[in-house]
Parts: C-alpha cells; sequence; structure tokens
C-alpha cells in the first residue's frame, strides 16, 4: 500500500469514529432533554414522548451527519482545531435549525418545547466537545511529556504575540521535541504576569538573564518576525552572554501564511548582530534591466559571482554564461542551477577560461554577444596579493582591462565591475589593484560612448571566500584559537545576497562613468564580531576559546572607507545606494601607464609597487 493511500485510510478511519461519536451525541442529547424535562425520572416520561423520540431520531442523526459533512466537519485535523473550526460547526447548527422545523412539521410531532431546545444546546455542546477533546488530551500528554524526566531543552520564547503563540503551539504538537518551553519574554508592560497558552509572561528583555538563571534555561528562541534589525541586535547581544543556544525565526512571512513551524527555526547567525536593516531593492527594475537578456559573468564559480547567478536566473534571461578559471566553483553553481531550473526556463552556458587570456575573451564575446557583463572575476585575498603583486595587477588590472575591451568590441550594452572599499586610498597592493580597475571602467566609458560602464564598490562581505567568518569558524571547530589581528579594527559588512542585490540594482541605475557605494551603517569591530560568533557557537571567549592578537598584516588598515574625497556622494532613488562622481584623468597618460604595468608584471623586480603608486596618488604602501 502506498503512503498517501495509508494517510486516506487512516483519515477514513478517524473520521467514522466521529461519525459514530456524532450519532451517540446525538441520540445522548435529546434523550437527556427528556430526562431534564421531567425531573430525571425515566418513569415521569410519558410513553408517547418515547415513542415521539425513538421516531424521530433516525430523521435528527441522518440530517446532523449529512450537514456536517457538507460543512467538512470530518475532514478537519482535530488536534489543531481553532477557531476557524468552531464557526464551521456554529454554521452547522444554524443550517440545523430549519432542517429539524420541517422534520418535526412533516412527523406530526408534539414533544415539549423544551425537548427541542435544550437537546439542541446540549447536542451543540457535546459535538463540539468531541471535537475539541482531541486536542485538550494532546495538549494535557504533551504538558506532562515536558514535564518528565527526559528533558533536555528547557526554552525561553522571546515575543508573546502571534508568531511567538504559534510557535507554543507547535511545540506542544511536536511529539519528537524533547523540550519544555519554561517561560515567554515580552517588552509590553501590560502582559508581564499574563500567560500564554498557559505558559507566563515573565517580563521585558532586561529580564532575559535573571529569567534564564531562574528557569534553568538552555535555548532561546526570538520569534519577533517583525522587528527591526536593531531591536533584533539590542535583543540579541542581551541573550548571547546567557549562554544559551539561539535560535530565530527567518521572518515575517509565516505570519503571512499563518504558519510556523519548528523546522523554521535556524541558529542565530552573526549577521543578526549587524544591527542594520537589509538592503531592498526594486525587483521591477532588475527584471527590467535583466530579463530576456544575455548576460556573462566572470567569476561567475566564487562566492560573490555565484550568488550573482543564482538571482540572475531568477530573473529569466535570455541566457546566462557562466565565466570562470576554476572548473570545481564553476561545475557546482552549474549543477546547482541545473537542479532549479529545467532547460526550458533557463539557457545556461558554463564555460571555462582566464580574464588574463585576449584570445579566449575575444571568442566568447563574439560567440554569445552578451547584452551584460558582470566582471566578478579577482584576486582579493589582502596577505596573499602582497606576496604576489604582479599576479595581483595581472588578473585585476590587465584582466579587467582586456574582458572591458572585448566587451566593447562585441556591442555588450553594460559593463558592471565588482570593486571594494579596500580601493579607497588603498594600504595594500590588492585595494591598489581594484583602484585601478575602477579607473579602467571610468576610462572605458569616456572613451566607448555605446557601452555603458559602472563600478559597485562595497565592504565586506559574510561568508564570501576570504573574509574573515569562514576562517573564524573553522578555528573555533578545531578548539581555537581564534586570531584577531588587532583589537582596533573595524570593517563594513554585508551579506552576499545583499552585495549581489546592489550589483544588479546598479545594473539599472548605470548611465555610465558611476562607482556605486552602499550605505551599510555603522561599523563592526572584527574583535566583537569573533567574540559573538565563539558565543553564538556555544562557548565562552577567553576561557573555553581564547582569542589571540597577531598584530596588522602587511598592507591592512585598522579602518576601511567607502569615498573618496573628492569623489563626492549623490543619491539614488534607493537610500541605501550612493553615487561616486568619476575623477578626472588623463586617459592617454593612463593608458601608457597600463601598458607599464603590463610589461612590468612579467618581471619578478619588486619595482611593481611602485610603479602602482605613481598611478594612484592615494595607494601608500607600507614598504
Amino acid at each position: 500500500m502506498s503512503v498517501n493511500n495509508k494517510k486516506d485510510s487512516v483519515w477514513i478511519q478517524r473520521a467514522l469514529v466521529i461519525v459514530f461519536m456524532d450519532i451517540l451525541a446525538v441520540m445522548a442529547s435529546y434523550m437527556l432533554a427528556l430526562f431534564m424535562r421531567f425531573d430525571f425520572v425515566f418513569s415521569k416520561i410519558p410513553r408517547v414522548y418515547l415513542y415521539g423520540y425513538l421516531w424521530s431520531m433516525p430523521f435528527w442523526v441522518i440530517s446532523t451527519v449529512v450537514v456536517f459533512y457538507a460543512c467538512r466537519l470530518y475532514h478537519s485535523i482535530w488536534r489543531l482545531a481553532s477557531v476557524a473550526e468552531v464557526r464551521r460547526i456554529i454554521a452547522a447548527y444554524i443550517i440545523l435549525v430549519p432542517i429539524q422545523i420541517f422534520g418535526m412539521l412533516f412527523m406530526h410531532l408534539r414533544m415539549p418545547r423544551s425537548y427541542y431546545f435544550m437537546g439542541y444546546i446540549i447536542c451543540l455542546c457535546l459535538t463540539t466537545g468531541i471535537r475539541f477533546s482531541y486536542r485538550l488530551l494532546r495538549l494535557y500528554t504533551s504538558r506532562s511529556r515536558q514535564d518528565g524526566p527526559g528533558i533536555r531543552d528547557r526554552i525561553m520564547i522571546i515575543g508573546a504575540g502571534s508568531a511567538g503563540q504559534m510557535l507554543l503551539k507547535e511545540l506542544f504538537n511536536s511529539r519528537r521535541l524533547n523540550s519544555k518551553v519554561c517561560c515567554l519574554i515580552d517588552d509590553n508592560p501590560s502582559k508581564k504576569g499574563r500567560l500564554l497558552e498557559g505558559i507566563p509572561i515573565v517580563g521585558g528583555r532586561n529580564d532575559i538573564p535573571d529569567m534564564v538563571k531562574e528557569y534553568h534555561i538552555t535555548s532561546i528562541i526570538l520569534a519577533i518576525p517583525a522587528a527591526t534589525a536593531k531591536d533584533r541586535k539590542e535583543i540579541l547581544d542581551i541573550c548571547k552572554h546567557t549562554g544559551c543556544k539561539l535560535q530565530t525565526l527567518p521572518g515575517i512571512y509565516q505570519l503571512v501564511k499563518g504558519e510556523v513551524k519548528v523546522s523554521q527555526l535556524r541558529d542565530v547567525e552573526v549577521e543578526d548582530l549587524l544591527g542594520r536593516e537589509q538592503v531592498k531593492v526594486n525587483n521591477e527594475e532588475i527584471l527590467h534591466a535583466i530579463g530576456g537578456k544575455v548576460v556573462l559573468v566572470t567569476g561567475g564559480g566564487g562566492s560573490i559571482g555565484s550568488e550573482l547567478c543564482r538571482q540572475i536566473a531568477k530573473a529569466k534571461p535570455k541566457q546566462l554564461i557562466l565565466f570562470d578559471i576554476y572548473e570545481n566553483n564553476a561545475y557546482d553553481i552549474q549543477q546547482e542551477l541545473l537542479r532549479t531550473y529545467p532547460k526550458e526556463e533557463l539557457n545556461l552556458v558554463a564555460l571555462i577560461g582566464s580574464v588574463r587570456n585576449t584570445n579566449r575573451l575575444n571568442w566568447v564575446m563574439n560567440t554569445y554577444r552578451p547584452d551584460i557583463v558582470f566582471h566578478a572575476a579577482a584576486h582579493k585575498h589582502v596577505p596573499l596579493m602582497e606576496d604576489s603583486p604582479n599576479e595581483a595587477i595581472k588578473n585585476n588590472v590587465l584582466g579587467t582591462y582586456k574582458t572591458a575591451v572585448a566587451a566593447c568590441r562585441a556591442g555588450v550594452k553594460k559593463f558592471v565591475l565588482i570593486s571594494t572599499d579596500k580601493a579607497v586610498n588603498p594600504t595594500n597592493i590588492m585595494g591598489a589593484s581594484k583602484r585601478l580597475c575602477e579607473m579602467v571602467v571610468q576610462m572605458m566609458n569616456r572613451q566607448y560612448a555605446n557601452t555603458d560602464f559602472v563600478a559597485v564598490r562595497f565592504g565586506n562581505v559574510l561568508g564570501s571566500n576570504g573574509s574573515v567568518i569562514p576562517l573564524f569558524k573553522k578555528q573555533i571547530a578545531a578548539g581555537g584559537p581564534v586570531t584577531v589581528t588587532d583589537k582596533r579594527v573595524i570593517r563594513y559588512f554585508m551579506t552576499i545576497p545583499e552585495a549581489v542585490s546592489l550589483v544588479l540594482q546598479a545594473s539599472y541605475y548605470a548611465k555610465g562613468g558611476e562607482i556605486f557605494i552602499l550605505d551599510m551603517g555603522e561599523p563592526v569591530k572584527i574583535d566583537d564580531m569573533a567574540r559573538n560568533l565563539i558565543r553564538l557557537s556555544g562557548y565562552v571567549p577567553d576561557v573555553d576559546i581564547p582569542v589571540v592578537y597577531t598584530g596588522l598584516r602587511p598592507g591592512e588598515k585598522l579602518y576601511e572607507e567607502l569615498l573618496m574625497e573628492e569623489e563626492g556622494l549623490q543619491e539614488t532613488e534607493n537610500e541605501l545606494i550612493h553615487i561616486g562622481k568619476p575623477i578626472e584623468m588623463d586617459d592617454e597618460w593612463f593608458k601608457k601607464k597600463l601598458r607599464q604595468l603590463d610589461e612590468a608584471s612579467f618581471r619578478e623586480s619588486g619595482e611593481m609597487k611602485e610603479i602602482v603608486a605613481e598611478i594612484v596618488p592615494t595607494y601608500r604602501p607600507e614598504v
């Protein structure tokens, strides 16, 4: 027997049980009404009334069962019975009134008036009780199980609103959870001391540490999907010091759909502690910019490039071309997209090649004729590039120039460069190379009117290849120590989806020559981030996992900037996206310097940083 057949069989069996109990309830209700009418003395009931009861019962039973079925009272999941089921029961009994009046007249019944009224009321109470008794029994047994000796998790839920209530019900109904909800936290002072689903609301966010100790809490769940990023950060900042496991609901969509499930809970991540609202983009603009177009992503297998491919695929391009030198990454994102989208929905091409290879770039551009190019291919590890500056220039600068030239010759409409805040007043060769890439893009925009060249500049991306988060997680998994370069180091952070959304919207705003800059809120101390990640992993910093300061690495700054003074700042329709104006320069002189960089990149003479410093006045290498 198939799984679906088994489920149907179980449902039919349960429905038949309820039908049988309804039949007993109808018969018992009207008999009890007769008893009540004659003072609960059977001998006082006239024989004519007993005959009337027996004569009418088949009609009452059949009409009740038919109406209940029509109102779908045998289709509900009664362990989740709620107000909706009560409304259906009341509707059924309203329908039964004229039916039973008709039956009484048709059968010429002459019963006491109280018999009809009391029988109707008792039957309503009994049939409703039958349906809700299953839920009450489950609730009682789940509460008893939660109070048992095998409980491992003692849970505190933050948020005594709709989401908190739905989550409570889900936790009570789940048979597989070896846990107990002990208390609720809510900042509304009028709720303190009250009960939600039988669980006490014990105070606001400032009471969390004391209540964790009082109730011996081991897990905290944040159930306020509509909370602002600032409120979430403030609450989680309190929770992270309790030593409890932290979980949260992913978003407000559960409330819209009317469901909150335990399976939807996720562990709190460092991103939740940033305290900044997620960047919102206009999806219609992105669809307009990308939908139906041929799009090429260089570095398409990297952390940014692969997310670009995911979001571009959703916009239904005419064709998506994934270009990367590293075959493993390209294969992974190719297979992911093939699993997600049927061939008729996404025309995907995955190509292996280097942005240093002019012939390969020309062939790709001329063969596929992309409308938009997102250039994400780059070397970005700061310490590695300090030791191999020639490779940084070959790949980042000359690779960008070659890709841009090939794009122009192939008639590309828009070329979007992925840049970084390290390009502003750079102290390392990686940042300086990205500043040179921005200069390439702005020069190309001036010289090729048919292609709009823009750059998108943002800070560190959480979880991307080369970011500190994966490194910290590996160090924590190994038992430490977690290494931080300097206690004073601060950085701007954003998530990969945010970064990519900004890039995509920039492709819509692009008119040519702009550098788009994201307002990423307040910078974050790397030391705080490392310690938060240790706490979120269930450890105590400097007790379970030591934090060690190693000193700034070559070319590393204490803080990053997003804008150079001479660039100014211009607003866009998205209040979190700004534009830095192009900086004037001599394009012919710059081209000569690019040729000089090209020649020097093949000589291991150690002169590369000096040449770069001549071209980028704000580059301050630490020699």
